[in-house]
């Protein structure tokens, strides 16, 4: 894009790989190479001394150094738990996807000749990632030194990119089988409207574990054939070098009926050749648990009253597989569709980001131009806005531009996208037994934004505070062990409240499934906000401190 049109990239944070995308002057959204020259990058991470090293060199230095190497921390992202150290410094999950985002976004700017800064993103994450997740991967852009214009669900951004290109109404499945996550999506495709129906999906059920399974046929193979107690799997190096081929012989399964592998250990050397049969066989569980979630997800759709769908679109490298396609045949009686199983995500992500961009120039000539009642363009509903004033308001951003928008650019602006919350929010309260339950107030697959206020009643007489703790669930529990904590919001409470005293809480989801909570006294009559704090989630002052001592490390 010229001047007057702020570029906004796509990046696909993935598990194992990760890819850039921007939309051209023509409309199409395009994959920017790395300095590899290749497409997707290893979300791999390699500490070198005083610099970080990403992508392929890390992925092979797994080999051989096992103990300086990360890789697959999506699957960590909002746990405040998960740390890696490396020589006395500590990084946190956001931290090393921080170095990823820079990998992709300088390749892509050197790719793109040094002629623009990339600053503005949208990042994609999976549909089933929750509220500290999607804040995790928000700071880990602007850890990054980006400006996170919103983090868009994988599936979501597939929809996009597969709307645009196949214009007509449809329902579709999404099926997302990634190196490390899945997510199965119901989505609408109409004129001028993407509505996401419902997900559901396992972060930590992907193409990584298929390569799991190998690796454990590959150690047993050697140990029958050698006849030793030493565990291949107990030297990090012959680990590491067992998951790259296994991640290589999983290609060669999908094409061919077997596949040879070398396992070396201990001074000793086993020829192992895998079948596919057998390959089918060790994995079926995890094929059987997509298809689970899958059949969950279609329950889900069908309350929502969607009975059907008109194709299965294929997204994430790990649907190449060919038992993927001949099991959702199989299943569900619908030859399903592959879609730029590796590109498609970012390409979505890129084209939202067009959508954004052009959004803010439409509000900005709406408000010059006097077509629109406020002045403030921030504040203008496109929703609003006739199509008439949208079409003079492209016209003048098309002269600016000096070429010209194609129609499905022009269709972006006043494209819907409704996405649903992947779990459900609620907080602990006491029942009349006095027994700790959750209490939904926003539900799963409810579409977002979304907010709810209900209404509860303190405990104990003169009781200082509440802590409101916030739950997330993947089902409609009331149990909290069948729940997770995602933070406690404390509000403080005047002096001297009777028991039972009524506490307003409200409950805010934004539209890329950012949380808030506030609270109000009803006895006094005021309203106070409350913070909302999770341990899982780095705070704006923390990330910006952060940040400054991130930029201080090399990354390549």
């Amino acid at each position: 894009m010229s001047d007057g049109l702020k570029r906004v990239y796509g990046i696909d944070l993935g598990t194992t790989y990760s890819a850039i995308a921007y939309v051209d002057e023509h409309g199409k959204p395009v994959v920017v190479p790395n300095q590899e020259s290749e497409r997707i990058t290893p979300s791999v991470v390699l500490f070198d001394g005083e610099s970080i090293i990403v992508g392929n060199t890390a992925k092979e230095a797994a080999k051989v150094e096992p103990h300086r190497v990360v890789s697959r921390v999506k699957q960590h992202m909002g746990d405040a738990q998960f740390v890696f150290e490396y020589e006395g410094q500590v990084f946190s999950p956001e931290d090393i996807s921080s170095f990823i985002l820079r990998k992709v976004v300088g390749d892509a700017e050197v790719a793109l000749g040094g002629e623009e800064k990339i600053t503005d993103v949208v990042i994609t994450c999976p549909a089933y990632f929750g509220t500290d997740e999607r804040e995790a991967t928000a700071n880990a852009g602007r850890l990054a030194g980006l400006n996170v214009r919103a983090i868009l669900n994988e599936p979501t951004a597939a929809a996009v990119a597969y709307g645009l290109e196949h214009g007509e109404d449809q329902v579709v499945m999404v099926y997302d089988l990634g190196g490390g996550t899945f997510d199965v999506t119901m989505i609408e495709i109409k004129d001028r409207l993407i509505r996401v129906i419902c997900t559901g999906g396992d972060h930590r059920l992907g193409g990584a574990l298929w390569d799991e399974a190998i690796v454990m046929a590959l150690a047993e193979s050697f140990r029958q054939q050698t006849g030793l107690d030493s565990d291949p799997l107990d030297d990090a190096e012959v680990l590491n070098d067992l998951f790259l081929q296994a991640e290589r012989g999983k290609k060669t399964l999908s094409q061919r009926d077997k596949a040879p592998f070398r396992v070396t250990h201990a001074g000793h050397q086993a020829r192992v050749e895998l079948e596919k049969g057998h390959f089918e066989e060790i994995t079926k569980h995890l094929l059987d648990r997509t298809v689970q979630l899958t059949r969950e997800m279609l329950n889900d759709a069908r309350v929502k009253g969607y009975n059907r769908f008109d194709k299965i679109i294929l997204v994430g490298g790990a649907t190449r597989m060919s038992q993927v396609r001949n099991r959702l045949v199989a299943e569900f009686e619908t030859e399903p569709e592959s879609y730029d199983p590796d590109e498609a995500v970012a390409k979505g992500a890129a084209l939202y980001g067009l959508k954004e961009s052009l959004e803010d120039e439409v509000r900005q000539r709406l408000a010059l131009s006097g077509l629109s009642d406020d002045d403030d363009s921030v504040n203008i509903d496109l929703a609003a806005v006739s199509q008439e004033d949208m079409e003079i308001a492209l016209d003048k951003i098309e002269r600016e531009l000096g070429y010209t928008l194609t129609g499905p650019v022009r269709e972006l602006v006043s494209t819907q996208i409704v996405n649903v919350l992947s779990k459900s929010l609620g907080v602990v309260a006491k029942d009349e037994n006095n027994r700790e339950v959750v209490v939904t107030l926003l539900p799963r697959n409810g579409e977002v934004p979304m907010e709810t206020t209900s209404d509860f009643g303190t405990d104990l007489a003169n009781q200082q505070g509440v802590d409101i703790r916030v739950m997330a669930g993947e089902r409609d529990s009331t149990e909290p062990g069948d729940c997770k904590d995602v933070g406690i919001a404390t509000l403080n409470l005047p002096a001297s409240l009777p028991a039972r005293s009524p506490i307003r809480i409200k409950f805010a989801i934004s539209k890329d499934g950012r949380l808030s909570v506030t609270a109000t006294d009803l006895t006094g009559g005021a309203s106070i906000a409350v913070e909302f704090e999770t341990e899982a989630v780095m705070k704006p002052e923390q990330v910006e401190e952060r940040s400054a001592a991130l930029r201080l490390i090399s990354v390549s």
